[in-house]
């Protein structure tokens, strides 16, 4: 195992900034998802730790050692592609031994350590088999044997799971984490899948346009986003994002908006758009927070339908069994509602709605930063 250190790392492709000065440390038996959209520098960061991509600037490091400029050979690593890349002609056994035999390993530890890989992912019945006669679950455990017995201080792996269908996807994930629970090495995990990076890993650090946004534990990067970035990429169905303004209490009334009360004693403000009009309880905004353009952000399950005093057109509703997603229009401002599966809603009625004031999330309107008081000292 081994801790990995980004410190100022930077990726140029000609004019194109690909990854722009990443800080980021991973701890010594994590797994860390690297989450992002397409273009955002999540694969482009694996690559240069992995040595298949040189940086243009910045230091990584592996435990102790600075790897930067050493070949991938040398970094005690082992990669796991989104493409198996199994040997259709070498059998399950020799597709694992494979590493150890370009290492000069011979046997009989070869084969002890094969049959201690298979055994550690079911594929001991498998080992005479070749990856024709395999599932793609099944060649994906392949493909993890054959990093896993290398034996490395890390594991890469790429989107991995892309090419499986959906209840395979569910399965390989859980034998993921059962996985790293057992060996207990660093992890780093690329992927473009929320669900993903939300259920196996120890942290994530959500990236858009070659910059680090948020780093943090999954329940943090949910509840208490960094940025309008965050707050809208996690989340499914997303989160609602409304403009307004904060204005202070003293202001001319205004039709509608959401009263904040700043710290203890301090001027109350106020949120005001077209769609919504209530006082909020204690959900407060931080001390720095001024008035000016802000957006609120309001999660579907932090919209109670049937009650409360605003209202909203229902526009559509997605029907999954277990839950409906309802889309709201609020006096033309698109809202995302989570329902039960068997709540009595239909298209084009109007719907009573409240939200749960205290789980409502504030960004600046020019940086998008949080401006929640997340903090004890901040509420104090």
């Amino acid at each position: 195992m081994a801790e990995v250190v980004f410190e100022k790392v930077r990726k140029e492709f000609g004019s194109t900034v690909a990854v722009d000065d990443l800080d980021l440390t991973i701890d010594e038996g994590e797994f860390v998802s690297v989450l992002g959209p397409s273009g955002c520098g999540k694969t482009t960061t694996l690559r240069m730790l992995a040595g298949l991509e040189q940086p243009t600037g910045g230091t990584i490091r592996i435990g102790e050692r600075v790897v930067t400029g050493v070949p991938p050979s040398k970094r005690d690593i082992a990669m796991v592609f989104q493409s198996y890349a199994l040997y259709p002609h070498m059998t399950v056994a020799k597709n694992i031994a494979y590493p150890l035999k370009k290492r000069g390993v011979r046997d009989p530890e070869r084969s002890e350590r094969v049959q201690a890989t298979a055994r550690l992912l079911e594929l001991e019945e498998l080992l005479d088999r070749k990856p024709r006669q395999l599932s793609g679950g099944q060649q994906q455990r392949v493909a993890l044997g054959r990093a896993l017995v290398r034996e490395p201080q890390v594991f890469l792996l790429d989107e991995p799971l892309s090419n499986l269908d959906a209840r395979l996807r569910a399965h390989m994930r859980a034998e993921l984490i059962e996985l790293h629970r057992r060996i207990g090495r660093t992890m780093i995990y690329v992927t473009h899948d929320q669900l993903e990076a939300m259920t196996m890993s120890t942290r994530i650090a959500v990236m858009n346009a070659g910059v680090l946004q948020q780093f943090a534990t999954p329940a943090d990067i949910f509840h208490r986003p960094a940025n309008v970035f965050v707050a809208g990429f996690i989340g499914s169905p997303g989160m609602s994002l409304v403009e307004g303004e904060l204005i202070s209490e003293g202001e001319a009334p205004v039709s509608g908006g959401v009263e904040i009360p700043n710290r203890g004693g301090a001027a109350r403000l106020r949120f005001r758009c077209d769609a919504l009009d209530t006082a909020l309880g204690p959900g407060m905004v931080a001390e720095s927070a001024a008035p000016g353009s802000v957006t609120l952000g309001i999660r579907p399950e932090d919209i109670l339908l049937g009650t409360g005093e605003h209202a909203a057109v229902v526009r559509v509703v997605e029907r999954t069994g277990h839950e409906s997603i309802v889309r709201l229009n609020a006096d033309g401002t698109p809202l995302i509602a989570r329902a039960s599966g068997d709540t009595p809603i239909n298209a084009g009625e109007t719907i009573r709605f409240a939200l749960r004031d205290e789980r409502l999330h504030f960004f600046d309107g020019s940086t998008g930063r949080r401006l929640n008081a997340d903090s004890e000292e901040e509420r104090s």
